[in-house]
């Protein structure tokens, strides 16, 4: 699995997930990778399309050429998030590679002083072991 950091708009396509977020002091760029048919290994995973349009809520990846089908879940639990991040606590900088997993946490809005919850992709920084959180804007 490739974690080279995506840099054409070619490489960009080949994403199930990309995001660049500031993170109080922090900054994180993140991306996932899309892997290829578990079946005729000839194409990568996608979305279904339908009328030359990706089906963006569809809850299923589909293989272009051979037409495997695999449940959303199952699939995006194989996949690897590359992470390039700057720790908000210390400000240590660096790179890490976790499971493709988005867990529910609480998020605190300045704005309006009320919690709600997000889906995140959590990871510890790797120099003081804080807890950090990409998460959905």
């Amino acid at each position: 699995m490739p974690s080279k950091k995506p840099e054409t708009d070619e490489e960009i396509g080949k994403l199930v997930y990309f995001t660049k977020r500031n993170i109080g002091n922090g900054k994180a760029f993140a991306w996932v990778y899309r892997l290829p048919c578990p079946k005729c290994k000839k194409a990568l995973m996608g979305k279904p399309r339908e009328g030359g349009k990706v089906k963006i809520r569809s809850k299923e990846y589909v293989c272009p050429e051979c037409n495997y089908t695999v449940e959303k879940e199952e699939y995006e639990g194989t996949l690897t998030a590359a992470i390039e991040y700057t720790c908000p606590q210390c400000g240590n900088s660096g790179f890490i590679e976790v499971p493709y997993h988005k867990k529910k946490v609480k998020v605190l809005d300045e704005e309006t002083g009320k919690t709600s919850s997000a889906d995140a992709i959590v990871f510890s920084c790797q120099k003081c072991s804080a807890k950090i959180n990409i998460t959905k804007k």
